[in-house]
């Protein structure tokens, strides 16, 4: 096995249960390595939405090394010069947003692959993901180990999806409801059934080409529906929400004289 198996990689063409996860966007290294341990198959770090920069997201690949959960990394945009920095800091599976054709996941595979199979640049001294140049055939390996998903989140991008799983180096397409739905015209309504039936059709089409399907789904209810459509990994919330949510029911539960129980003491 290699030194830098990419495990959530490998997880992907696996049969069983789909992997389930959260996104973090907190962008705090001590959240997540709390959510690290809490059963979750991957947590995904958000850069994208969160308020996360390359520091930010280093500390949080730092706090989750170790750990049985997996290392989800979400950027921005689609800047070759970031996914290089991303791939250095030590993210080896990509989350990139807003993919709308097959000539955008082609430009985003070159930049995650060292040449001649790609354009990212050669600092392995320089690179956590090599150790510094501690890991023997780093560069020889790195390409195989990358993880792509591209995040299909417009009517544009359900449009070109057959096209874009032909683009090779792409190894999942995320779906995104809520995008989705704006592009849509139900903005707000990712569970309109517009929407379902758009996120069905292509977690179908996704899957049967032999990619993995990935989507977003905060109803348990409606994740079940997309597992047994066939998505293979699944993100079941956000840490935001959960700790917003949580605080939000425990005032509601104290002004209402409810015996809440809170956890096992200070």
């Amino acid at each position: 096995m290699s030194a830098i198996h990419n495990r959530f990689k490998a997880a992907l063409t696996q049969a069983g249960a789909p992997r389930i996860g959260l996104f973090m966007g907190l962008g705090d290294p001590y959240c997540a390595e709390l959510l690290a341990g809490t059963g979750f198959d991957w947590l995904l770090i958000d850069a994208e939405h969160g308020p996360n920069d390359i520091r930010t997201v280093l500390g949080q690949l730092q706090a989750l090394h170790g750990y049985p959960t997996d290392a989800v990394t979400r950027i921005v945009n689609h800047d070759p010069a970031l996914i290089k920095q991303m791939l250095d800091i030590g993210a080896q599976t990509l989350l990139v947003p807003m993919v709308d054709t097959a000539d955008q996941a082609r430009a985003i595979v070159q930049a995650t692959r060292y040449p001649p199979h790609g354009i990212r640049g050669v600092g392995s001294a320089l690179a956590r993901a090599a150790h510094w140049n501690g890991i023997p055939g780093y560069l020889q390996q790195a390409n195989d180990e990358i993880c792509l998903i591209v995040q299909a989140e417009s009517h544009a991008a359900l449009a070109s999806l057959d096209e874009i799983l032909t683009v090779d180096g792409v190894d999942a397409v995320f779906i995104g409801p809520s995008d989705l739905a704006a592009s849509m015209g139900h903005i707000g309504q990712p569970d309109h059934p517009e929407v379902r039936a758009a996120v069905l059709d292509a977690i179908g089409r996704v899957s049967r080409s032999g990619k993995a399907a990935g989507v977003f789904a905060t109803k348990l209810d409606t994740a079940q529906v997309f597992a047994q459509a066939g998505a293979r990994f699944i993100a079941v919330g956000t840490d935001t929400l959960l700790l917003r949510q949580s605080a939000v029911g425990l005032v509601k539960a104290f002004h209402e004289g409810a015996n809440q129980a809170t956890g096992a003491g200070y």
